[in-house]
This record gives structure tokens, sequence and C-alpha cells, in this order.
């Protein structure tokens, strides 16, 4: 089942404490990405000249704000990152799925993003309607992030034209990719496992069933410009965090768990890479029924807030 809330403290003052501090970098972080998003506007005098200058200065802009949200945990409230499984190449274009447990898991990726020099790569699969929301979704347009509908007839087309844009300019390229589609409760945990069990699969305790259209889309049109598909496990310790409580200081450690598998020795065709996905997030599954009840994750640290604090990688092999 999934990891429960993360409560809040019991100290009212630390309660209090962390309104003040969720309250004043909300402030700085809203403030600055609406000037990122009016400088992003101006950007557009370049683009008709130059397209390849138009992304570049986004991509600056982008790398600017998101390190500022991931230095904000690293360096402010002190978060603790703790990394296993394979040490992933910083140069290298790929695909990042990952399990999604809540909004807090983003931060997360940024902070991996940025150890591997790639944050202002990152491209997301978002949903439409978050391309209207001032400050993130207004900045993302401008980053050949993908809005998608949900219904593979409109969408087909339109992820067809932005990968064939991404391999056509060469765009540096971390393709984010939640899979289950939405965050994790009980309730789409029963609906994905009668949905699973009703179609012979296996029925999965800590994730949901994962759609594959788009990420077998991806595999297939950025091959070539892609080199590998990462698989991101996220692990908190005393609950899942909200992002208003991430940003109020109270994550104090997360482990993550990675896995690269080389695009070439992935199948070529849209079943036999959905069925790939299938049984990854079966894996994924017992790894997180493994780290719940370990408190580890495969050559990891325990999950335990008495770790030393670093940002900690501990590669496999």
């Amino acid at each position: 089942m999934p990891l429960k809330p993360l409560p809040e403290p019991d100290s009212k003052p630390e309660r209090f404490l962390g309104f003040v501090r969720g309250s004043l970098a909300f402030a700085f972080l809203f403030s600055t990405l609406l000037t990122i998003n009016m400088l992003q506007t101006v950007s557009l005098v370049i683009k008709p000249f130059s397209k390849t200058a138009f992304r570049k200065a986004n991509r600056w802009m982008a790398n600017l704000w998101w390190t500022w949200c991931a230095l904000g945990a690293e360096r402010i409230y002190r978060t603790e990152f703790v990394m296993s499984g394979d040490n992933v190449p910083a140069q290298e274009n790929a695909i990042v799925v990952l399990n999604h447990q809540d909004m807090a898991d983003i931060t997360v990726m940024l902070t991996f993003a940025r150890s591997k020099m790639r944050v202002g790569d990152l491209k997301w699969f978002a949903k439409n309607a978050l391309k209207y929301v001032p400050g993130i979704g207004w900045g993302m347009l401008f980053l050949d992030c993908l809005f998608i509908k949900r219904n593979w007839t409109d969408d087909r087309d339109y992820i067809h034209r932005v990968f064939e844009k991404i391999v056509t300019f060469r765009v540096p390229l971390w393709l984010m990719i939640f899979p289950e589609g939405t965050r994790l409760s009980l309730s789409k945990i029963a609906r994905s496992r009668q949905y699973a069990g009703d179609r012979g699969f296996t029925p999965l305790q800590h994730v949901l069933f994962p759609r594959a259209k788009g990420f077998a889309a991806a595999v297939q049109e950025l091959h070539g410009h892609v080199q590998a598909v990462y698989d991101v496990t996220i692990g908190y310790v005393d609950g899942v965090p909200t992002l208003w409580q991430w940003i109020k200081g109270y994550v104090r450690l997360v482990n993550v768990h990675v896995r690269r598998f080389v695009i070439d020795d992935l199948p070529a065709e849209s079943d036999a890479l959905t069925a790939w996905l299938v049984k990854l997030y079966e894996e994924k599954d017992a790894l997180l029924e493994s780290y719940y009840t370990k408190g580890v994750f495969p050559s990891g640290l325990p999950a335990t807030s008495e770790t030393p604090s670093a940002f900690q990688t501990k590669p496999r092999g």
C-alpha cells in the first residue's frame, strides 16, 4: 500500500516556523518565476532569427530557477538525498521514468538532475490544463514540454511534432515521464489493482498500473537522439510530503534508486514496449516493497534521519 502522508510536527512553534519559512520561500520563488516568465516572453523576439538562441536563452532561465528550487532544499533545509543504483553519465540524453506519489517528487528530481548538470534540459509530460497556470505552466510552454489531454487520438500527432522538433534541432534532453499518469492514493491503487487483475496482470501494491503509449512513442521516435532510459524510484522515509510541506522544510531525507537501460536494448514494437514497461513497474513495485520492509534500497544507506547530512551517492557496481 502507499506510504502514509507525512505528518505535521507536533510542536506548535515548529509548525509556525515552518509556515514562516514556507511563506518566505513561496514569495521568493513565485515572484522570481513571474519575472522569468516576463523574460521568456521577451525572448520571443529572438525566435524568428535563431531558434537555437531562443532555446538556449530559455534553457538558461529554466536552469537558473529550478536550481534555486533544488538549492533551497539542499543548502537551506539541509535535506539529504541518498542516491543508490546506477551512476548515470552526466552528458547523456535520456528518458526518465519515475513513480509518482505527490508534487514533491518533482523537487526530488530537480536535485537529481542538478547533480548531473541537466536541470535546464528537463522536459516534462504534463496535463494540458497546466499550461494555463501562471508561473510554472507558462514557463514550461517555452521549454518544449509536452502538454497532453490523455486522449491518444488527440495527443498522438502533437507528441510526434514535439519529438520531431527535439530531434531536428538536437535539443539536449531529459524527458520526464510519470507513466502512472496521476498521483498515488488508496482509491487509485484499488482501481489500478482491479484493472490489472481483470487483464491478467499482477496487481501492484505501491504503484499504479502504467500507461505505456507516451513511453512507447518516446522510445520509438527519440531513438538515436536518446541513449538510455533511467528508471527512478523515489522512497520517502517518514511519509509522503505535499509540496507545501516540502517548501516548509519538513523533509529531511529522501532515498532515490536509479537503474539505467541502454535504449538499443529495448524492444522496437509498441506492444513489446508496453510489456517491457509493465514488467519494469512490477519490478519497481517489488523494489518499493523491499524498501518499505528493510528501510533501504539496494546499495543504499538505511532510511533513517540519523544518517549524516550530505548529498550521498552509492553507485552500484
